[in-house]
């Protein structure tokens, strides 16, 4: 499936792709469960989600038994990839630094978050690794 022809979840499509990425293939029963942890959702609204998300070609389903069992038909890096760039293009003009800025700004980040994203950095651009032989007035 090529990116452009990728559907565009929904926010709560999202919610019961989340729960299908973490848990895997799952029962209507399960999804309603975990979402059902984070607020109160009734098990027929989550069934005709998901039942409209197989209908969009979000998920598929396995109805070879009594119960059917769903699973993501759309990878998670893929998907967070495409919510970004319609983000990035809608919210940012296309700035990927107002994007940062504002992830950065509007929350608290970990010292821990911080060194992995100075490391997720480092990877994309060698070239931009300070050397030995910077001063720290550089590295401003």
């Amino acid at each position: 499936m090529s990116k452009k022809n990728i559907p565009r979840p929904t926010e709560s499509e999202l919610e019961i792709l989340q729960v299908l990425w973490q848990h895997g293939p799952s029962t209507v029963r399960l999804v309603n469960d975990e979402l059902s942890k984070r607020r109160d959702v009734g098990y027929t609204t989550t069934l005709k989600l998901l039942q409209l998300m197989h209908e969009k070609g979000i998920v598929a389903r396995d109805d070879s038994s009594r119960t059917h069992v769903y699973r993501p038909a759309l990878r998670e890096q893929e998907t967070q990839g495409q919510l970004i760039d319609r983000l990035l293009e809608a919210a940012f003009g296309g700035s990927a630094l107002k994007l940062v800025q504002q992830a950065l700004g509007n929350r608290h980040t970990t010292r821990e978050e911080l060194d992995q994203i100075r490391d997720l950095l480092d990877n994309i651009d060698p070239q931009a690794k300070p050397s030995a032989t910077d001063t720290p007035d550089e590295l401003a």
